[in-house]
């Protein structure tokens, strides 16, 4: 666990029982950011007022953002995606508590196959930027706002990886003969799956940062004008999601047209060859019967069943071309 005080003049490291007497200092405000859950966290946020709710959720694992308001601060459960193995995106919960003079970020639970140092990304590259000097938040609202700005550049960048791996799909399809259709559909759909994780993630947070953005009961202005903007960045995240989901589905149909079509090819194809050898089937079924037995071979006889048989077939053939089935 990770104590900061921050200022005009960046971050100071504080040991936890050094939290009560930041808190009543005006010159800065306190961060809290809860790498892993352990023992020490409870007690901490019990003793920052937070509701019981919020513990319990900081425990467990969300999958969905939320929004939970309170009297002196609001709790807020968001997530940035992490492009794993086989089409699969990880999830990186953040969750935020977000006071008067006070912010804490805790972070996870996480996938055991995730590097933990993935889910700092955003809170390290935020500190740094404040003790750089490039960012100086006057206020917790603010910093939980370029927290946030990063989830959202964050699944930006998810939707600009799955765009570059578009146009070569693309052209793939372009020139597919279709000999091994399972690989290239199976690579299609775990595309359009991190897509639509990375459009339902942004939509989700949308959403709960239009709903912080409306609680003028319990959220100030400032914050609130913060909230908006935040709703209007991943939206506009969902929107780029939306526009590349189309030209992936655009893809995914042409694909499946040009399989429905190679089909509906085989099948006539398949009609002719059996329009062709039926009548000679029949008829080789009439001379098999056992009720004509001939003693030997009549040469004329056969000479005009295989001329009977060859006429039928080609009679057929020419009636086939002309439906334009070959």
């Amino acid at each position: 666990m990770d104590v900061r005080f921050v200022d005009a003049s960046g971050t100071h490291q504080h040991p936890s029982d050094d939290l009560f007497l930041l808190l009543e200092r005006d010159d800065g405000f306190v961060w809290v950011d809860v790498p892993q859950w352990d023992e020490e966290a409870p007690a901490l946020l019990q003793a920052l007022g937070c509701h019981p709710r919020v513990l319990e959720d900081c425990v467990r694992r969300n999958h969905v953002p939320t929004v939970h308001s309170y009297r002196d601060h609001y709790f807020v459960i968001t997530h940035a995606p992490l492009e794993g193995a086989n089409g699969h995106v990880h999830m990186l919960e953040l969750d935020q508590i977000v006071g008067d003079r006070f912010l804490v970020t805790v972070h996870g639970p996480i996938n055991p196959v995730v590097d933990p140092a993935e889910a700092l990304v955003e809170t390290a590259a935020v500190c740094g930027r404040i003790d750089a000097g490039r960012f100086a938040p006057a206020t917790p609202a603010e910093l939980s706002y370029a927290l946030s700005s990063a989830l959202a550049r964050r699944q930006r960048a998810l939707v600009g990886l799955v765009a570059e791996k578009l146009p070569g799909l693309e052209q793939e399809v372009m020139r597919s003969t279709l000999t091994a259709p399972e690989v290239l559909l199976e690579r299609m759909f775990l595309i359009r799956h991190e897509l639509i994780t990375a459009r339902t993630m942004a939509a989700q947070t949308h959403d709960v940062y239009a709903r912080i953005g409306s609680l003028d009961r319990f959220v100030p202005e400032p914050s609130r004008l913060l909230a908006r903007d935040l709703a209007d960045q991943f939206d506009r995240v969902r929107s780029i999601a939306d526009g590349e989901a189309q030209f992936l589905f655009g893809v995914i149909e042409l694909y499946q047209t040009k399989v429905n079509t190679k089909m509906t090819v085989a099948m006539e194809r398949l009609a002719v060859i059996a329009a062709i050898t039926l009548p000679i089937t029949a008829l080789a079924s009439v001379y098999g019967m056992n009720v004509i037995v001939n003693q030997r071979t009549h040469l004329t006889q056969l000479i005009i069943v295989v001329a009977v048989m060859l006429t039928m077939s080609g009679l057929l053939l020419h009636w086939a071309h002309r439906q334009g089935w070959w």
